[in-house]
């Protein structure tokens, strides 16, 4: 794939297209290419179709472009003969071609050679390639319908844009987005991405007026770090709603869909979000996530809150077990703001928050209007069947906004008036979903947003991180690193003999932890290279006697640890997003457990020090049934710390902790695992 090129305008805001294979055989891929394009042409747009081999068609591009201007030339053409059309559009002057259908790298076989083949052209001329195999774009408010899916004429203007890997995905989400009322600004399936990828997309995007959000699908990923980048540069002004493919095992089939290998979906995730973007795990809540977003965005904080008005007790009852079960804070209201609905609804109701109306009423505007103006309130989430006798929605709904505070309001209804109303509030700037669990949905992605604006990137490093650190270390080597970044661990002998062992021993008193001391040995409990409690001189010996049947020809002696709770905490480097820091809960059973977070290194302390409130077990690092507390700012600064060394380092390849015990005195690292980078591969991170 290639970096950056020209700007990707003649693609999407062509003046004029040239279609190569056009066909008057209605079902070929050409005919279908032509239908599509045709209002295009009706805008004054130059449409030119090419055919060598029908004579009322232009016989080659440089004869398209001759009769007007070409920017976008659209190829339907066999496999092995679109490399050759790359070529004959770029040496025309065309800037932009899409390359439909099948049989690339996807396919395997020569396939692989015709996609090199159009990379090569692109690394040649500079022309910009969106596929192989996709289905085209969409382009509304251009007027440009470059696909063959049949349908597509009926995707309307909006302000979602869509950058999906895969042209059916694309498509879909587009469908879906219109019937939601939303509409599309761009819509794009990269297909097998030889050239323009998601983040040529989401820079393009970055500026586009016609674009509110964003929708992102995520199959694999070829440059992580330029993802990122991308991400991060734009969710300031456009949100980004992120889909990545791949929680299970899908490898197989990703890899026969776009000839690429299906990225780790957790690290993708986690680094999405890092960057800004809101994540999410269906199409349908893609669509009512970036849908909202597309309307409103709240305000930045820390820790937002939603205020739940419902007209309908039942599906309340559903918004708000969906809110909860999204780690949504909904607070109880304010005293005053308790008096003032007590004096709108009947006193049976449940006004502390969620609000029950009953039923909707000419009270609602008011209602909507006194929780949204309490203070502890970032986001209403409502719903209300369209009642039409009861209550106008509409006129109430926007007389119950109150400026700063989105709105995120369930319609419940089938027929025209019901559909002619929630466009009405999309117009008014209401998110609308038709059900409690697109509410939810949405309400959970200005709520993420919101954090993700918020989200501290600040904090300094208190420590010096080493430098020129490389190659194979033994626990005690790689314990004397964290030593040196202030990281604390037990006191400790490394001994090359039984003498030294027994003299530790004495030394350190009390009880010890006696173990193999080999850089090679990664997993030391498993070939019974640990153990713990040893007291005595006998204890030792039988200890060494096992040892030595293990192959140890070193030995480490330490202080046993107090009790505390269990983690892990590890930093290696992502194939495809370099440095990549891990805290999780479990010590040895972690693997299992997979309760984790993830982040991108360098990560300030501030960011590092919330990782473990993402963790499912996360009550029992604050004093559970009486156990230690962890302090956020000290295990942010172990984290960033630990992350650094692997960014200031390109001879380590990874560096576990595990267990990093938090005690009452703090947190300590038991076990430590440094892995140096095989001589000449390793490289300095960008």
């Amino acid at each position: 794939m290639s970096g950056p090129g020209p700007g990707l305008s003649p693609l999407f805001a062509p003046r004029g297209i040239a279609v190569v294979g056009a066909s008057r055989s209605p079902g070929k891929l050409g005919a279908t290419l032509a239908r599509s394009l045709a209002p295009f042409a009706a805008r004054g747009g130059h449409l030119a179709l090419v055919n060598s081999r029908d004579e009322t068609m232009h016989p080659t591009v440089r004869a398209a472009a001759d009769a007007g201007p070409v920017d976008l030339v659209m190829i339907c053409v066999p496999a092995a003969a679109c490399a050759g059309v790359v070529a004959d559009a770029a040496e025309a002057g065309v800037r932009a071609a899409v390359v439909c259908g099948g049989g690339f790298a996807e396919a395997g076989g020569p396939g692989i050679e015709y996609q090199q083949r159009i990379a090569k052209i692109v690394a040649e001329t500079g022309i910009r390639v969106l596929g192989p195999n996709t289905s085209g774009f969409l382009a509304p408010h251009a007027g440009v319908t470059a696909s063959f899916v049949p349908g597509v004429a009926g995707v309307r203007p909006g302000r979602v844009a869509v950058v999906a890997a895969s042209g059916g995905v694309n498509h879909a989400v587009s469908f879906l987005l219109t019937e939601a009322g939303h509409g599309v600004s761009l819509a794009v399936g990269l297909g097998n991405g030889v050239d323009v990828s998601a983040p040529d997309v989401l820079e393009h995007l970055a500026d586009d007026e016609h674009t509110g959000a964003i929708a992102l699908h995520v199959e694999s990923v070829a440059d992580g770090p330029r993802l990122v980048d991308a991400v991060r540069r734009v969710t300031p002004r456009r949100p980004v709603v992120a889909l990545v493919v791949g929680r299970n095992d899908i490898g197989a089939f990703a890899a026969s869909h776009t000839g690429a290998l299906a990225t780790s979906w957790r690290t993708t995730r986690a680094a999405l979000a890092q960057a800004g973007a809101v994540l999410v795990d269906d199409e349908r809540e893609l669509v009512d996530a970036v849908g909202a977003l597309s309307v409103v965005r709240a305000r930045p904080a820390a820790d937002p809150s939603v205020g739940v008005v419902t007209a309908q007790a039942g599906p309340g009852l559903l918004l708000l077990d969906d809110l909860r079960g999204r780690g949504a804070r909904i607070p109880e209201l304010a005293p005053a703001t308790q008096q003032r609905l007590s004096e709108l609804l009947p006193p049976l109701t449940f006004q502390r928050n969620p609000v029950d109306t009953g039923r909707p009423g000419p009270e609602l505007g008011d209602i909507l209007a006194t929780v949204s103006g309490d203070p502890g309130v970032d986001v209403i989430a409502g719903y209300a069947l369209h009642e039409p006798d009861a209550v106008d929605l509409v006129a109430a709904v926007k007389g119950g906004r109150t400026p700063g505070v989105p709105m995120v309001l369930g319609v419940g209804g089938a027929g025209d008036q019901v559909t002619a109303d929630r466009r009405a509030l999309l117009d008014a700037g209401v998110a609308v979903a038709t059900d409690a669990r697109g509410v939810a949905a949405a309400t959970s992605a200005l709520l993420a947003d919101a954090r993700a604006q918020a989200r501290p990137a600040t904090g300094v490093l208190d420590r010096e991180v080493p430098t020129g650190v490389a190659g194979a270390h033994d626990e005690h080597q790689a314990k004397n690193l964290l030593d040196a970044l202030g990281i604390t661990t037990m006191p400790r002998r490394a001994c090359a003999s039984r003498t030294e062992a027994r003299a530790a021993l004495d030394e350190l008193g009390g009880a010890v932890a006696v173990k193999i001391l080999d850089a090679a040995v990664l997993h030391k409990t498993e070939i019974g290279g640990v153990h713990l409690g040893v007291k005595t001189p006998e204890e030792l010996e039988v200890a060494l006697d096992a040892l030595d049947a293990a192959g140890a020809r070193r030995y480490l002696v330490e202080a046993m640890a107090p009790s505390g709770v269990d983690l892990v905490l590890g930093v290696r480097r992502d194939p495809v997003f370099g440095p990549v820091a891990v805290l999780g809960l479990g010590g040895t059973t972690a693997e299992a457990l997979a309760d984790v977070a993830v982040r991108l290194a360098p990560l300030s302390p501030d960011e590092a020090a919330g990782m473990a409130d993402e963790l499912a077990g996360r009550a029992l690092l604050h004093s559970w049934r009486g156990g230690p507390a962890v302090d956020p700012a000290d295990l942010g600064q172990v984290v960033a710390a630990v992350g650094a060394v692997l960014v200031a380092n390109p001879g380590i390849d990874e560096l576990e902790i595990n267990p990093l015990r938090l005690t009452r005195d703090g947190l300590v690292a038991l076990d430590a695992v440094l892995i140096g980078k095989e001589a000449g591969d390793a490289q300095p991170d960008q």
